[in-house]
């Protein structure tokens, strides 16, 4: 059989009989208190603040204490969502939390999210794909609305990556931070084309030929990486990606206005920003001052660009992540949230 691909889909065209679409209307993002600079992990690790920074691009990154519970920052970014869209968490239908590293083995942060919001009649879910996973929730939270079977769902991403970081690793330590961001997703009207926002295909990916470069296991509990074949790795997938996603959207890469990549290390986003000749004054790079904090960077991503004014109604935004497993993909939406 020929090879099927999904119809070109222009985020944001849309009209009187067009299929019920779905659109992304607020977003928010909290962090740990706690400032672990660079002077602190070079310390221990045996380098020096430049050290980290040129090979990492971070200066300082926040670090949730002993007590702290993922569940309850995943929470507080989904209440200042839901706050920012003006929905109320008993109507929410869906909570879906992106994370691989929920405060228990069960039960899932999901539930517990719901319940702290008071989404009683909400189905709760926790979604793993590593760095990845935000955006899958982003596309599993898109069918759900497209198809009818949800009308307002909330997005998480979280994560706790200092709890299974080994702090005296050369390859790790200075990367991995801690951070919750969230999103609120609604239909998009099809009978207002002047109303802004859509979601258009979200391509996702993944290849467990080479597991052993980004891995954890029970045993150790802490993520064991090769730093040079991730890099070649993340590049290499998320600017293919990020061709074949806009490709899919109908769109070229000069008519898109955002460019938010998952904050994994800012010498990758500079580097696919240059492979792919991006104006760099749309590529969001905001892991300075927040590290890597897996699942929860593509929504403080968004946040960083909503505060800069880049994140303006009807913005093109592409979406791209790279995480473990390999998993990765790449999205395009139309931003219908305020300023």
């Amino acid at each position: 059989m020929p090879e099927q691909t999904a119809p070109a889909v222009q985020a944001g065209m849309r009209g009187p009989g067009t299929p019920r679409g779905a659109a992304l209307r607020s977003v928010a993002a909290v962090l740990p208190e706690t400032v672990v600079t660079n002077e602190v992990v070079a310390a221990r690790i045996g380098k020096t603040d430049d050290w980290i920074y040129t090979r990492t691009g971070i200066r300082e990154r926040r670090v949730a204490q002993p007590e702290e519970r993922l569940s309850d920052f995943a929470a507080a970014a989904g209440r200042a969502a839901l706050e920012r869209a003006g929905i109320d968490a008993a109507d929410l239908d869906l909570v879906l939390v992106a994370t691989m590293t929920q405060d228990e083995v069960t039960p899932n942060a999901a539930p517990l999210v719901a319940h702290a919001l008071g989404a009683d009649r909400a189905g709760a879910i926790d979604v793993g794909a590593a760095c990845t996973s935000f955006l899958s929730a982003v596309a599993i939270a898109a069918g759900q609305v497209e198809t009818g079977r949800a009308d307002r769902v909330l997005v998480i991403g979280a994560d706790f990556i200092s709890r299974i970081t080994d702090h005296e690793s050369k390859a790790t330590a200075m990367l991995f931070a801690d951070g919750a961001g969230a999103v609120v997703m609604t239909p998009a009207d099809p009978d207002d084309a002047d109303e802004p926002g859509s979601i258009g295909p979200i391509l996702l990916r993944a290849d467990a030929a080479e597991p052993q470069i980004l891995y954890a296991t029970h045993e150790q509990r802490t993520i064991q990486m090769d730093g040079h074949e991730t890099f070649k790795h993340a590049v290499n997938r998320m600017s293919e990606v990020t061709r074949e996603a806009v490709a899919a959207a109908g769109l070229t890469l000069d008519e898109i206005d955002v460019f938010a990549y998952h904050q994994a290390n800012g010498r990758i986003v500079r580097a696919v920003g240059e492979r792919l000749e991006l104006d760099a004054a749309k590529v969001v790079d905001c892991i300075e001052k927040t590290g890597n904090m897996s699942a929860a960077s593509i929504p403080f991503a968004l946040e960083a660009a909503r505060q800069d004014g880049r994140l303006r109604p009807g913005a093109r935004v592409l979406l791209s992540a790279f995480g473990a497993g390999f998993t990765w993909g790449g999205g395009v939406i139309e931003w219908g949230g305020t300023l």
